[in-house]
Order: C-alpha cells, then sequence, then structure tokens
C-alpha cells in the first residue's frame, strides 16, 4: 500500500524487511555523530526487524520515504508507555538519510505517520526532540505539523560530552 507517490519518484510506503539495512544506515549516522538520539550503540539489522515486527503486530505504522529505489528516510509510532491505559497514545520517530534532507521528506513521512496513526486508532502522538540549542529543524517540523510543547525535561541525558534537555510535545489525533 502506498501511502504517498508524487512524479518525481518520491513515495511513502509502510517499511518492509528489505527497507532495514538502508534504516540501520541512517540511524548508525545519527548515533555516532549527533546528539539527536540519546542511543549510543547503532541498532543491527536484526534488532530493527525485531521492532518491524512489534509494530506490526501491534497495529502501528513504520513508514519509509523513498526517493527512486533508495529509501531516503522513516517514520514510525511505536507504545508512548507499557501499561495498558497509554494504549492509544504513541511516540513518534521520524529520521532522514543525510543525503534527503531539506527537501520536504520530513514533512511528507510525519504527515503521512499522522494519519497512518489515527487510522490505527490513536489519539495522540508524543514527540521527544533533543534540544541541542540553537535552531531545530525536528521542533520546527513538529511545530508546523500542530505539535505543542507539553514540557521540557532537564539535563536528562549526556552525550558526546554534553548535558542534554528533551522537549516533549504533543498532537491529537482526533
Amino acid at each position: 500500500m502506498v501511502l504517498y507517490s508524487e512524479s518525481t519518484s518520491t513515495t511513502i510506503r509502510p517499511a518492509t524487511a528489505a527497507d532495514l539495512p538502508a534504516v540501520t544506515t541512517i540511524f548508525a549516522h545519527y548515533v555516532e555523530t549527533s546528539v539527536v538520539t540519546f542511543e549510543e550503540t547503532p541498532p543491527t539489522v536484526a534488532d530493527w526487524a525485531q521492532k518491524l515486527g512489534d509494530l506490526t503486530d501491534r497495529g502501528l505504522p513504520f513508514l519509509v520515504a523513498t526517493a527512486g529505489d533508495t529509501v531516503a528516510g522513516y517514520a514510525y509510532a511505536a507504545p508512548w508507555r507499557p501499561k495498558p491505559a497509554y494504549r492509544y497514545t504513541a511516540e513518534n520517530t521520524v529520521y532522514l538519510s543525510p543525503a534527503h534532507t531539506g527537501r520536504g521528506l520530513g514533512r511528507l513521512l510525519m504527515t503521512s505517520l499522522i494519519d497512518a496513526g489515527a487510522a490505527a486508532g490513536l489519539r495522540r502522538l508524543i514527540a521527544v526532540v533533543v534540544d541541542e540549542g540553537g535552531a531545530n529543524p525536528s521542533l520546527a517540523l513538529h511545530r508546523s505539523l500542530g505539535f505543542t510543547e507539553a514540557g521540557r525535561l532537564g539535563a536528562v541525558g549526556r552525550k558526546h560530552g554534553r548535558w542534554l534537555d528533551t522537549v516533549l510535545l504533543q498532537r491529537d489525533l482526533d
């Protein structure tokens, strides 16, 4: 099922096992070179396969953006918390290949994820965005899509020798 497609060969669709090596590579770049994730060791393809299986079993979306034959980015909605009462709330994640930023793919992925999350019965999406200081494309993207700030957690993560805050944002889907 294709969720979005345009003449420039950009497609948003559900992820498959064949996409996971590219997803692994994209995320590894951010783990190793940035503070936008608090992961310190990149997950393996097998780890991603487990995540894809778990999200699929839960009926939650895991999407990829392709540019031609290349996976240019991905987004998914994962359980916000493990307690059953939270089952209608999910945390969103979105990452783009460094070669595909600044082209609107993040917006396309997030718009598709919002729609897919609503179709899956989610009521609210939560974003946890690392505040690196200065311009923050992820905060700007989420705010432009109707996410509002729900709180800030100060100095909750340390990576690459820096203490970092996270900003919590939320968006209703109903």
